[in-house]
């Protein structure tokens, strides 16, 4: 129960960085954020999987570089499932998707230090 805790509090600072650096994301609450960011934590561990699974060979050919592309469909599910929540263009979600990745690799030790 942790690890969802703290995947969604990362889901939620990355979109809440991105809606300040980039103009084509927009959130419109702080309702929507916590959404927002607890329907991209279940994408994430519930449909990226399988999609990282189907898609193994794309990813090894291009050497990972693949998975950039999964994660930003990740984000654009997101934007689809929650109402509060709007990315406009394809770079917006890229670069979202990158500060979501990095995000939750930061926090990864500290999910796996509640588990010990």
């Amino acid at each position: 129960m942790n690890t969802l805790l703290i995947r969604t509090i990362a889901n939620g600072a990355a979109l809440y960085t991105a809606s300040m650096l980039f103009r084509s994301v927009q959130i419109t609450s702080n309702e929507a954020l916590l959404v927002a960011a607890f329907i991209l934590t279940l994408v994430n561990m519930l449909i990226r999987p399988i999609l990282l699974f189907l898609t193994l060979p794309i990813t090894l050919l291009t050497l990972g570089l693949f998975t950039l592309i999964i994660n930003t469909w990740m984000v654009v599910l997101a934007d689809r499932f929650t109402a509060g929540l709007t990315i406009s263009s394809f770079t917006a979600a890229f670069f979202t998707g990158i500060l979501v990745s990095v995000l939750n690799i930061m926090l990864q030790p500290m999910s796996r230090r509640q588990h010990r």
